[in-house]
Formats: structure tokens, C-alpha cells, sequence
């Protein structure tokens, strides 16, 4: 059992400036929050990762299921992602998203389970502690950063969508599952069961100490959104002193937002949310159709928006870590 003694997590990120590390929260999951990351582990050491624990689906849904946990995958991901760029970082980042894969022919109960996975459940029923296994992990990798789950207990995501109904009209169907909403299409009227979960009070406490809350980039409204919908995480949010960055995404046409505009984005935070202010909007010129209606949009939220160039190169929707660190960067000082 956990003995409340915490491991050691070393302070070896690169300062955004000549002075203190910034303190910054970042809230997302999956891909999304790991670009996140990976940027703001070059700026600061005091860096602490709040991910959704709502996924249902592969290695996480099945330790899920079998074993009544937290999902550990956006979490796997999120330590991966803070991993230091040397041997032993890279090492452990590999080890952590190893996935097992069995021979042909054969149904091994290890299957496309990822290392990371078992590994923090394995540290869970050790210590009985949900956030200090995610301290030893982090240790363990040396990770420049805290990774907190944004709630106490597993989440599940439902919503509805929109599909033909063969006349010329639609029908809605209600989808249950994160991973299953996430492919579905046109979603609309998402929230979280059970609706007043506790949220992690570590979580909570980061959000409040913070100097820059960052939430974005990510799916929408499976891994942005649902900070927003958890009541406590949502009061903290909307509560804080820190400054409140959006990084948007640059695809803003994946499965789950089909059809939405970059600015149809911004509006989403606004219907869901429409208390919660956001001092800076960081987008990709690329991604953006219209700009006017996009910066209309981002006033509606009382954001300044900045444009930068922070995809990566080949034309794929994916954040170079470098371009997206300066981008931050640039802000945290000029704000």
C-alpha cells in the first residue's frame, strides 16, 4: 500500500526566460495534448498535465472493464510525451508505448495491450493511490512534468448524432463511448456520466496555482471539451487567476467535427461553456477558412487570437514541437 512517501520528479526543463519557470497546466488527452506537451517541456519545468480519463476503447477500455481503473492510455501518452530527449527518456518512451503482439494465429491475452498501460496499473494496485502511481511512473522516466487525471473516477462520454433519414431530413441517435463518438460524425449534445463526478483534487489545486491554464489542441469534444463539462474542473477553470491559452487544431475537419468551421469550433466552447473566458486563441494560418468570422468568434470567448505557423512539415495535421514551443513562448512573454 502507498506509504504517502512520493518520489523524487526532477526539474529539468529549459525556462521560458532568464527568470522563474512559468507555471502552466495543460488539460486535453490523447495526440492532442501529448503536441502539447512535448512543446511546453522545452519552456518550463513546472508543468503539470490534466488528462480525460474517459476512453473506452483498445488496451485502456479492456483494463477498463476487466479491472474497474482509470483508463491509463491518454495518461501512458501524456508521460510518454514528457519523456527527456536522451537515451533514458527516449528508452522509456518507447518501453511506455510499446504494444504486445501476439503470433499469428494465436489469442494471447496480451494482445495489443501497450506496456505503459500495465505498467501504471500495476503501480495503482501497489501504492492504492491513483496519483502517486503516476508520480513513480513519472520518476521512473524522468519526466519533465506532473501527470494528474482530471477525475477520480472513470468517465464515460455520450452524445448525440446527427445521420439521413432516407426522406431528404436527419435522425439523432444518442452514441455512449468515447471511442465510438469519436468516428461517429456530427456530434452534438455531449456530456459526461456520471454528470457530478468528483474531479481529482490535485487537478483541481494545478489549475488554481497556475500562472497559464493551456487546453488544446485535441478532438473536440472528446478530449477539449470535456474539461468543460465536469462541474468542479469547470468552477476551477472559470475561477482561476491563471491566464487562458486555446490552441486550436490543424485539422478542424476530423471524424468528430465534420463539417465545422474553425470558428463553428470556438462556438462549441462558447454554447457548452458560456461563463469561461480565454485570454489567447493560438491558431495555424492553415487551418483557418475564414478569418474574420474566426476572430469574431474567438471576441465572443474575449480572446486576442494569434497566428503562427506551428504544423509540421509534408502538409500532415501535425504540431512540430519546436514551432509550437516558440509560438508559446512568445506569448507567455509578451502577455
Amino acid at each position: 500500500m502507498y506509504t504517502g512517501i512520493l518520489p523524487v520528479v526532477p526539474a529539468t526543463g529549459l525556462p521560458a526566460s532568464g527568470d522563474a519557470d512559468v507555471r502552466v497546466t495543460a488539460l486535453g488527452g490523447g495526440h492532442g495534448l501529448a503536441a502539447s506537451l512535448s512543446a511546453l517541456r522545452l519552456l518550463t519545468s513546472n508543468l503539470t498535465a490534466v488528462v480525460t480519463v474517459a476512453d473506452d476503447g483498445g488496451s485502456s477500455g479492456r483494463l477498463r472493464d476487466e479491472l474497474g481503473v482509470l483508463p491509463p492510455g491518454d495518461l501512458r501518452m501524456a508521460l510518454a510525451a514528457l519523456c527527456d530527449d536522451t537515451d533514458w527518456g527516449r528508452t522509456w518512451r518507447d518501453v511506455m508505448q510499446h504494444r504486445f503482439a501476439s503470433r499469428p494465429g494465436a489469442d494471447g491475452s496480451l494482445d495489443n495491450h501497450a506496456m505503459g498501460n500495465l505498467l501504471i496499473v500495476t503501480l495503482w494496485e501497489l501504492l492504492g493511490d491513483t496519483v502517486a502511481g503516476l508520480q513513480w511512473a513519472g520518476a521512473l522516466l524522468g519526466a519533465r512534468g506532473v501527470v494528474l487525471p482530471m477525475a477520480a473516477v472513470p468517465l464515460t462520454i455520450e452524445g448525440q448524432v446527427r445521420s439521413p433519414d432516407g426522406n431528404g431530413g436527419h435522425v439523432r441517435r444518442t452514441i455512449t463511448g468515447q471511442s465510438t463518438l469519436a468516428v461517429a460524425g456530427e456530434v452534438e449534445n455531449v456530456r459526461l456520466l456520471p454528470e457530478h463526478a468528483p474531479a481529482c483534487p490535485e487537478a483541481v489545486t494545478a489549475i488554481a496555482e497556475a500562472e497559464w491554464v493551456v487546453l488544446g489542441p485535441g478532438s473536440w469534444y472528446t478530449s477539449v471539451l470535456p474539461h468543460l463539462l465536469l462541474p468542479e474542473l469547470r468552477q476551477a477553470l472559470c475561477g482561476t487567476t491563471a491566464r487562458r491559452l486555446l490552441t486550436m487544431n490543424l485539422d478542424v475537419n476530423d471524424k468528430e467535427a465534420r463539417g465545422m468551421s474553425a470558428a463553428d469550433h470556438l462556438r462549441v466552447i462558447s454554447r457548452y461553456a458560456p461563463e469561461f473566458g480565454v485570454d489567447v486563441v493560438l491558431a495555424d494560418p492553415a487551418g483557418i477558412g475564414d478569418v474574420a468570422e474566426f476572430e469574431k468568434a474567438a471576441g465572443m470567448l474575449g480572446a486576442e487570437v494569434v497566428f503562427d505557423k506551428v504544423g509540421g512539415f509534408g502538409g500532415k495535421a501535425v504540431h512540430d514541437p519546436l514551432r509550437l514551443a516558440a509560438a508559446y513562448r512568445d506569448i507567455f512573454g509578451d502577455i
